[in-house]
């Protein structure tokens, strides 16, 4: 009677453990809104907080064309990604690297329409 009680428990903290494991290596997508001249995330925040490996999925809600550009650190040198210039639809980027990115659409500069996202270890 012990074995059996043992196996189960064993293998409960096993399946807690590997999903434990899934979630930090695959966090849950993050929705950043672009409008007309604004980023704007689902809680509102002008610095969107993720755990490296988050899928930042630009959507595309203004009448007005956009792009999405994402530097390291500040908004010199070449951008580490970018999208195409759109007016609807999305944009999806895994954030892999740890570190502050400066998000800018292109078409307006970082006076206008900018953000940050913290890309953090989980």
């Amino acid at each position: 009677m012990r074995k059996p009680l043992i196996i189960c428990i064993v293998l409960a903290i096993a399946g807690a453990l590997t999903a434990s494991l899934a979630m930090a290596a695959n966090p849950p997508s993050r929705t950043v809104k672009v409008g007309d001249d604004w980023f704007y995330k689902s809680t509102g925040f002008a610095t969107l907080n993720v755990k490296r490996n988050t899928l930042v999925k630009f959507k595309f809600v203004g009448d007005s064309p956009h792009n999405v550009f994402g530097y390291r650190g500040s908004t010199s040198g070449t951008p580490k990604f970018k999208s195409p210039i759109k007016s609807s639809g999305t944009y999806p980027k895994r954030l892999t690297t740890t570190g502050t990115y400066t998000i800018v659409c292109d078409i307006h500069g970082p006076d206008v329409q900018s953000m940050k996202i913290k890309v953090k270890n989980p």
